[in-house]
């Protein structure tokens, strides 16, 4: 460890609350439980926590190359979290993109331009050809690709906090950005995915079956080093009952019935391996959002652009179902309760 980051972690440790960060939590168990009483869970710290130090900026490329870096970028974000009087948990992840699965299976990584300060994403292999090979495979290495880096990075964090106990308890510790099955396929086919929806669905079906199976043994790779929380998780500064946060950015592209294909029983597999989750996606779901309630062990849902979706659709299939909207966006939750929807203490919004 550094003299900047132990610093760094030596001010977090000690200005950090443990009765809020109780309180809070407590407020979003409630909430995750199915048991808020109120209209829209809008969770607030006390009052500002404020670093006594400066963290330095930890750009996205050097934390790629760096563990260090990485826990001055993820521990800094959660510093922030409890420097404001928003709701959300403190939580850190080994943040390496959404290529983390589709790494395993051999594709390129794109590392973006030092300017952008983003994530990187990965090159497609696009022939029918190299997804059959891929197939004929099998299960890859779990450390394949960024595989033991990211893991690796988990234990870094752990033997991090060996020496902080209030960041270790309160601090939390989030799987990584795995997405969802249909989304890691395209990612390694490509947009040539979309024609094989109807040129070779079995080999997409195989491809499927692989990526989930690997899927669920990378997850378990990763508890190992974290354990899961109980039969709930945090993601994103959220707690949600289960213990994965599902991706489904893909799935805009497909019509109902090849969610119910192509989707829906990879999804499932995953819920009931890995003691079920919640579900993001971005766009447009208001088509495949009445299969969701469908999905045993799916708790919760968070939908990033609500003004593309039919609300009145995705309310009746979600919250009116049972299941929780996470990080619904403001003004979508304000027209909602203009109209007299009922959100049922179902809705968590900033």
């Amino acid at each position: 460890m550094t003299d900047t980051l132990r610093r760094c972690l030596d001010d977090f440790e000690t200005r950090l609350d443990e009765a809020v960060e109780a309180e809070l939590l407590a407020a979003w168990q409630q909430f995750a439980a199915g048991e808020f009483e109120g209209e829209v869970f809008s969770p607030r710290r006390p009052a500002p926590n404020l670093p006594r130090v400066e963290w330095p900026e930890a750009r996205v490329n050097a934390a790629l190359e760096s563990q260090t870096v990485m826990a001055l970028q993820q521990f800094g974000q959660a510093s922030a979290t409890i420097s404001g009087r928003g709701g959300l948990l403190p939580a850190v992840r080994a943040n390496y993109g959404t290529s983390i699965m589709p790494l395993l299976f051999g594709v390129e990584p794109f590392i973006m331009d030092e300017r952008m300060n983003t994530l990187p994403t990965s090159r497609p292999l696009r022939e029918t050809a190299a997804i059959e090979a891929l197939v004929a495979a099998g299960r890859p290495p779990l450390t394949a690709g960024w595989g033991e880096r990211v893991l690796a990075t988990g234990r870094y964090y752990r033997d991090l906090l060996a020496d902080y106990p209030k960041l270790r308890r309160w601090v939390h510790v989030y799987h990584p950005d795995l997405q969802g099955p249909f989304d890691i396929c395209e990612v390694i086919w490509g947009s040539e995915i979309f024609y094989a929806l109807y040129d070779c669905p079995d080999l997409l079906l195989a491809l499927l079956d692989l990526v989930t199976e690997t899927y669920i043994a990378f997850l378990r790779a990763w508890q190992e080093i974290w354990p899961a929380e109980g039969e709930y998780a945090c993601h994103w500064g959220w707690w949600h009952r289960g213990q994965i946060m599902l991706r489904d950015d893909s799935a805009m592209n497909l019509s109902p019935e090849q969610f119910d294909v192509f989707g829906a029983p990879f999804e499932q597999r995953l819920l009931t391996a890995c003691g079920g989750g919640a579900m993001h996606f971005c766009g447009r779901g208001e088509h495949f959002i009445d299969r969701l309630p469908a999905l045993d062990g799916l708790h919760a849902v968070n939908l990033s652009q609500p003004h593309l979706n039919d609300m009145t659709r995705i309310f009746d299939h979600t919250i009116d179902r049972g299941l929780l909207l996470l990080a619904l966006a403001r003004p979508a939750v304000d027209t909602a309760l203009a109209t007299g929807r009922n959100l049922r203490g179902r809705v968590h919004s900033a």
